[in-house]
């Protein structure tokens, strides 16, 4: 977790920096800080901070993973990642649920947004829930 604590935390360093210079730079040539600019990527550098601390906070806590360490073999990263779904309609379903929600707030309709936000939590619980087979089921 490591590497990507740095990465999260490189690039969150970058737009604070870049904040700054973007400041100073639009006081120098326009005699104002065009403060539209500033503050997204103050911003920018904070919503990319709370993944990096994550990361960085995560990985003191756990071993280093062959991907953190100098001497680590290619082999020893081998193996399963994970579950990953081979076919499912819940993305679609919700990006569908997105969608009606984001028509709902770009034409001001309350009632749209309310119904897009009950699917949404329905198309969210059907993605957490597709593999869950229930924790006192027998199998026989």
């Amino acid at each position: 977790m490591k590497v990507e604590a740095r990465l999260f935390l490189g690039v969150a360093l970058f737009c604070w920096l870049t904040a700054t210079g973007y400041g100073i730079w639009s006081h120098l040539t326009q005699h104002h800080v065009e403060v539209i600019g500033v503050a997204a990527l103050i911003l920018s550098g904070g919503l990319l901070g709370i993944p990096g601390g994550f990361f960085w906070f995560v990985s003191r806590r756990i071993d280093p993973r062959p991907e953190d360490r100098s001497d680590a073999e290619i082999a020893e990263a081998a193996g399963d990642l994970g579950f990953f779904s081979p076919g499912s309609y819940w993305p679609v379903t919700l990006a569908g649920a997105a969608a009606v929600c984001g028509m709902g707030l770009a034409f001001a309709q309350v009632w749209l947004l309310i119904v897009g936000l009950l699917f949404l939590m329905f198309a969210v619980g059907g993605l957490l829930f597709e593999y869950y087979v229930g924790g006192r089921r027998t199998l026989g």
